[in-house]
């Protein structure tokens, strides 16, 4: 756990802190309006996100379980058939994304001004998006292989790539907010350059075809049924904050507009070990699924929710006993009331049971039942979640926002639960212990007498 998770979080820091800089340089670089105008259009570029995580962890699961089985033609093609599939998707972001940018950055509340900055860092993130899509599907490759460090490694170079071109093409070229559009691009393509130069020189852990690059029949279909559930999960940050800032807009004012988004991007902040720790899992369970060796599958599952409850909780009651210390940070010129105190701490109540939901979202897929994990993740957003927000500040104002959200977040954690442990107790009626010695032998036997 410990050998492949800190690499993993590792890669999502670096994720993160790939946005942080962007923000730093537009906002220091240009000014004001145009941070504000990025950071209109930024949650609908984060479907780069999104469509990455269908190729790559659909990819990556698929890799971990074949790894576990031995199925080396299936690995032979799979680096090839996850490009093709990334380069399907980014064909259609770019489409979207290229002639309706106007139209989708207004619908996130830009006006005036905004518009045509938030329009141009869309159009960049979406015309160049086959370099941020392919290069994060290949890393997620590279994770679903095992090799964490490996992944941390490039995708650090592609972070200095862009720390590098996002200045020069804003200051220099004079670009504007679309040259760190471009620069992230840019900086996706060597991150992902370097994964494909390893499959072509031959120092993959498994076998590659590096000359193969098309769609599968018998794997295109897999890994887009795998990656589904990362997807949803990763894209419907788009719909949450659609539905939050608009339902807030109506009923409160700025400052509860800026409260919030203070709160969330703390939450955000300390889900990201647990990010690392879903993506870590991942190829753990999918090998161990693929070998057969389902125990291992089941106490990894509770050794890794165990680690992510040991990384959040000390923080976690830190910050539920100094709320006000912790929003100082984001929000330094803000005096809080005590409604905003209690509305993070209810915003924040949620936090130590995540372990269970990421956890449980990695291991549905790696034993090849992602439909499960996609009900859940679906029904939060359309079934629970956006009639939740809507209905619930109607009747209790802005407190409804906080209370629903944490409801629905509470329900949808007991949910997965019940199925990972129902998951588990009929495979366990089902599987011989493989950890016991003499146990193989002892059902080689018995099927050789049988036959």
């Amino acid at each position: 756990m410990w050998a492949m998770s800190w690499p993993a979080i590792a890669v999502m820091m670096l994720f993160g802190l790939n946005a942080i800089m962007d923000a730093v340089y537009i906002g220091q670089l240009i000014g004001e309006q145009a941070l504000a105008g990025a950071v209109l259009a930024y949650p609908i570029t984060q479907l780069t996100l999104g469509l990455g995580s269908l190729a790559g962890i659909g990819g990556g699961v698929a890799l971990s379980i074949a790894i576990g089985r031995g199925d080396r033609e299936l690995m032979r093609c799979l680096p090839g058939t996850v490009l093709m599939i990334a380069a399907l998707l980014s064909l259609g972001y770019a489409i979207i994304g290229g002639l309706l940018a106007e139209t989708l950055v207004m619908g996130m509340g830009a006006r005036g001004e905004l518009v045509p900055i938030a329009a141009s860092y869309l159009r960049a993130s979406a015309l160049g998006g086959v370099g941020a899509i392919a290069g994060m599907s290949l890393n997620m490759l590279l994770r679903g292989e095992g090799r964490m460090k490996l992944a941390a490694g490039y995708m650090a170079v592609g972070l200095l790539v862009n720390i590098i071109l996002t200045p020069l093409f804003i200051a220099v070229f004079g670009w504007g907010v679309a040259g760190a559009a471009w620069a992230t691009n840019i900086g996706g393509v060597v991150g992902g350059a370097l994964v494909w130069l390893r499959f072509a020189g031959g120092r993959a852990s498994y076998p590659v075809n590096a000359r193969y690059i098309g769609l599968h029949p018998d794997l295109r279909r897999r890994i887009v049924s795998l990656g589904t559930p990362a997807m949803i999960g990763s894209s419907m940050g788009l719909v949450q904050a659609l539905v939050v800032f608009n339902m807030l807009a109506r009923i409160g004012d700025e400052s509860d507009v800026a409260f919030f988004g203070a709160g969330w991007r703390v939450l955000i902040f300390m889900l990201t070990p647990l990010f690392g720790l879903m993506r870590a899992f991942q190829p753990v369970a999918g090998i161990n699924y693929g070998a057969g060796q389902w125990l291992r599958v089941r106490s990894c599952y509770w050794t890794f929710v165990a680690a992510g409850a040991v990384m959040v909780l000390p923080i976690w009651a830190i910050m539920m006993l100094y709320p006000e210390q912790t929003l100082i940070l984001v929000l330094p010129d803000m005096v809080f009331s005590s409604r905003d105190i209690h509305h993070f701490r209810v915003l924040m109540a949620v936090l130590p049971v995540l372990p269970i939901v990421f956890t449980a979202l990695a291991l549905l897929p790696a034993i090849e039942q992602p439909g499960k994990a996609t009900l859940v993740s679906v029904s939060r957003q359309f079934l629970l979640y956006v009639p939740v927000i809507i209905l619930l500040p109607q009747f209790m104002g802005v407190s409804g926002v906080y209370y629903g959200s944490t409801a629905i977040d509470f329900l949808c954690t007991l949910w997965l639960l019940i199925i990972v442990l129902r998951v588990f107790r009929n495979r366990d009626s089902d599987t011989p212990n493989p950890e016991v010695p003499g146990n193989h032998s002892r059902h080689r036997t018995r099927s050789m007498l049988e036959t």
